[in-house]
């Protein structure tokens, strides 16, 4: 190297964290709902599905939902985070359109799912993690992905 270049170094950041603080309990809450969605449905799907085909895939599409945020969460960066925020969104939607048709009709669902009025049977944690994680994601600091 001569005296006039100047040495370039490059430095690789880490995605930024979104599993800080309360982004923990976030990803507590998600990975519990990701094993109760999935081995319910995963149960029910094995065993009966002919019963209550809709539910059971609806349980069973809530825990691939609940798993993919779970792992951006923990993945962390900017586009995991804007990733996060439209996969809650779309999970949002789902509780409150699932939730409304089991009260609307429930002749639909001979058996409940896990997003069935609005969650009840998981204490409403199908409604509330959402609004959670979007409140939590909308604050997590916002950077750049190395």
């Amino acid at each position: 190297m001569t005296s006039g270049e100047a040495e370039v170094t490059t430095v690789e950041e880490k995605p930024t964290r979104l599993i800080s603080g309360p982004g923990m309990l976030l990803v507590w809450f998600y990975g519990v709902m990701v094993v109760g969605a999935v081995s319910r449905s995963a149960f029910e799907i094995s065993t009966e599905f002919d019963r209550a085909p809709l539910a059971y895939s609806l349980s069973a599409v809530a825990g691939l939902v609940y798993a993919f945020i779970t792992y951006t969460l923990v993945r962390g960066g900017e586009t995991a985070r804007r990733a996060a925020m439209v996969c809650c969104a779309a999970e949002l939607a789902g509780v409150l359109i699932v939730g409304t048709w089991t009260i609307v009709d429930p002749s639909a669902f001979p058996d409940s799912t896990v997003w069935s009025k609005y969650g009840m049977g998981y204490i409403f944690i199908p409604v509330l993690l959402p609004l959670s994680a979007m409140y939590w994601l909308r604050k997590a600091p916002a950077q750049r992905d190395a």
